[in-house]
């Protein structure tokens, strides 16, 4: 799995086996998590945690070793931040 963040002060590219997937996430910062709930509307931006992510990728790891390089994470703001994870 690849993670990647690009923002202003960060620039992150994380090769990721999938048995740590769920650590990798724990190694991200908060500031990541809080710049994208801004822009993200009010009704999901409560689901753009650290610990939501965890679980996900933690709940999916079955199903995420079957789809090799499929991006399950693309975000792009108009301030140039982008996020993408893919397996």
């Amino acid at each position: 799995m690849r993670i990647i963040v690009r923002s202003e002060g960060v620039n992150l590219w994380l090769p990721v086996p999938l048995s740590l997937a769920s650590a990798a996430v724990a190694l991200l910062p908060e500031t990541l998590f809080a710049d994208m709930r801004r822009s993200v509307p009010p009704p999901y931006d409560e689901f753009l945690t650290k610990r939501y992510l965890r679980e996900l990728v933690r709940e999916c790891l079955s199903v995420l070793k079957q789809y090799k390089k499929l991006e399950i994470v693309h975000v792009e703001a108009a301030d140039g931040t982008f996020v993408s994870i893919r397996l």
